[in-house]
């Protein structure tokens, strides 16, 4: 006899609150891949270690049919918390503020019940536990450490608070943004404050550059190109009676289509130069590359959305929702490997999950749990629960 519905839900939600307690960040997330893997253990479910703090379960994995695999993130970030939550983190600083101890529960109750159904699973399962999404490219990670061996399809999922709970997308093509990030160091004269004359001042030049910089987006790129350029910081530490010999912008960049990346790189030089230079100064760039789009697979793509439509029901698609999402998921290393799709889930059900991700007044909608676990039970080929199924009206 295997375990009652409602217990999968209830233990799964009370899991989520205690890895929100105990939030590690990227590449460090030791005590919560213990956590998973006792679980696993207790589940009776093979696991391994992959790419240090993540881990790689399996289920029927004799199984002839299509491999499916099931992907959660599980690392925090260094964010201090302000929700007030029972739940809150102990950790001073760091915090689970994009909902990864939401997507970790959820996909342990999926292994719970894919475990009582193992039987009944038309192919192999993969359940993949991924450290360093946020910035540390934890799914490459991964992926070098064969966690996509055999693999035929990839799912993922992630909350997301600007959707209505109970509804979602799931295009086909780029779901969410690629990014980077750039920082430009601009190098005058410094000297006194009062002799502007026998400067060249780095300040006044960092100013200008951050105006021009962020109008690239509006006057040189066409406006059917979703593409965001942001600066996000400038240092210039000084004294008052001081002009600085050096300023320093930091920022970043959204694009919908990888090939955009080198035009919008060279168009944030060629300003940067340019208006340096116009102010007796020089500018030196330096571009990062982070994560590619996020793009779905039309055929994954078909088939998460029919998932969706079964589970969430009529008006289950945000169609005001604009996508891509310029956010930006490593969840794109899966999706250039092999052939899979990616969804955003709405969290905001009007009593208290519309905080955004990212901030520290964040928290993760448990009630997302029964229904996502449902949805990777039936992507997976599990029986569903007969009961508990949740009223289509409330959706």
């Amino acid at each position: 006899m295997g375990t009652s519905w409602n217990t999968v839900v209830q233990d799964a939600t009370d899991l989520r609150r205690r890895l929100h307690q105990r939030p590690e960040l990227g590449w460090s997330e030791t005590w919560t891949a213990a956590a998973i893997r006792e679980e696993l253990d207790r589940l009776g479910i093979a696991w391994r270690d992959c790419a240090g703090t993540g881990t790689v379960a399996t289920l029927a994995a004799g199984a002839t049919g299509r491999h499916v695999a099931l992907r959660a993130d599980i690392d925090a970030m260094p964010v201090h918390e302000a929700t007030g939550a029972t739940w809150t983190s102990q950790v001073d600083g760091m915090m689970h503020a994009c909902g990864h101890d939401g997507h970790t529960a959820t996909l342990l109750g999926t292994a719970r019940w894919l475990g009582d159904h193992e039987d009944a699973l038309p192919g192999p399962v993969t359940l993949l536990f991924q450290p360093a999404e946020e910035g540390g490219h934890g799914a490459r990670g991964m992926i070098e450490d064969g966690a996509l061996d055999g693999v035929d399809v990839v799912f993922g999922w992630h909350n997301w608070p600007a959707i209505p709970f109970g509804q979602a997308v799931c295009p086909d093509g780029t779901v969410m943004c690629g990014n980077g990030t750039f920082e430009i160091l601009v190098e005058g004269v410094g000297g006194h404050a009062s002799q502007p004359e026998a400067t060249r001042d780095p300040v006044l030049a960092a100013a200008a550059i951050t105006v021009a910089v962020q109008q690239v987006v509006s006057r040189r790129l066409p406006p059917q190109q979703p593409t965001v350029v942001a600066v996000t910081s400038i240092d210039a530490p000084s004294a008052a009676t001081v002009t600085p010999a050096s300023a320093r912008l930091g920022g970043s960049i959204r694009i919908a289509d990888e090939a955009a990346r080198d035009e919008v790189g060279a168009l944030i030089d060629e300003v940067a130069h340019h208006v340096a230079a116009g102010h007796g100064c020089r500018a030196q760039v330096v571009h990062q590359r982070r994560y590619g789009p996020t793009v779905n697979h039309p055929g994954p793509a078909a088939e998460m959305r029919a998932v969706l439509a079964d589970e969430l029901g009529d008006g289950w698609h945000a169609g005001s929702t604009p996508v891509p999402i310029m956010a930006s998921e490593d969840f794109s290393y899966y999706l250039a490997e092999v052939p899979g799709a990616f969804a955003l889930v709405g969290a905001d059900d009007g009593q208290g999950h519309d905080a955004s991700c990212h901030s520290p007044h964040y928290d993760f909608n448990d009630d997302l749990i029964a229904p996502v676990v449902r949805i990777y039970a039936r992507l997976a080929g599990a029986p569903l629960p007969e009961t508990e199924m949740r009223d289509r009206s409330t959706t």
